[in-house]
């Protein structure tokens, strides 16, 4: 009997307590949503921060490979612009195997752009003389007219002080092709009775001997005749690049028989 009050007392004190959970219920239940809410956006805030690190992470690796893949793309280019320029030197060695060359890279250039001349990476010490002539698979470039121990001058043809013997290579008829202050390439001395004519070929004639025979200087470009003159004068485009020049041959078994240095 007196547990069965016991338990009656207890239902009915819970029964008094009920409105205030309700109420206290009410209370903590949008808190606890908020809070689960809170720490929800908290996380995604934490991993969208990992996220947007790795990415970053990501995205300075691929710059990097980028960076490497264009240095790369870079090297491989000038190698085989490098490699075409060395064939076609090799071809220009292989048609003319009478002469002896050494290949030289160009180090410097004139700087007042007056003086035309170039220094290339090879001396003395590797053989190199005054008078050697210079060309490419493109035609004569110069001569050699001052040698360190590990370099060389070359004046270029295209020098005011710079003169070849030179001939036209349709009807042979000979003269000196002469440097020009612009730059470029005057042939005087020509007889008045030679035929020359706009696109004849200019090559070496190889007399007053400071020069091989048969090497291209450059194609007519104009022709001056006057019949009150004895000689008569063409204008001459070179056949080589010289402002492009960055590897030469060096014709190395020719003797020159005259060599005026200026």
């Amino acid at each position: 009997m007196v547990l069965m009050s016991l338990a009656g007392l207890a239902m009915d004190q819970h029964r008094g307590l009920q409105p205030v959970e309700d109420i206290a219920l009410r209370f903590v239940a949008p808190l606890q949503g908020g809070l689960a809410s809170l720490t929800d956006r908290l996380s995604d805030l934490i991993q969208t921060a990992k996220d947007l690190g790795e990415l970053r992470r990501r995205n300075e690796e691929l710059e990097k490979l980028a960076d490497s893949l264009m240095i790369e793309n870079v090297r491989l280019k000038e190698f085989e612009s490098e490699n075409e320029t060395l064939r076609r030197l090799l071809k220009f060695t292989q048609a003319n195997p009478h002469y002896e060359y050494k290949t030289a890279a160009v180090i410097g250039r004139d700087p007042s752009n007056f003086l035309r001349y170039l220094i290339i990476d090879l001396g003395a010490r590797h053989g190199i003389k005054r008078g050697m002539p210079v060309v490419t698979e493109r035609g004569l470039v110069g001569r050699i007219v001052e040698v360190g121990s590990n370099w060389a001058k070359v004046m270029l043809i295209i020098d005011p002080s710079s003169s070849v013997g030179a001939l036209i290579q349709s009807s042979r008829a000979t003269g000196v092709v002469e440097g020009q202050v612009g730059g470029g390439l005057r042939m005087k001395y020509i007889p008045q009775g030679e035929t020359v004519n706009v696109g004849d070929i200019v090559l070496t004639s190889g007399l007053g001997g400071n020069f091989p025979k048969k090497l291209i200087i450059g194609q007519v470009t104009a022709v001056h005749r006057r019949d009150i003159h004895m000689f008569q004068e063409a204008q001459v485009r070179p056949t080589v690049d010289f402002n492009k020049l960055e590897i030469v041959l060096i014709i190395t078994n020719f003797e020159p028989i005259y060599f005026e240095h200026h």
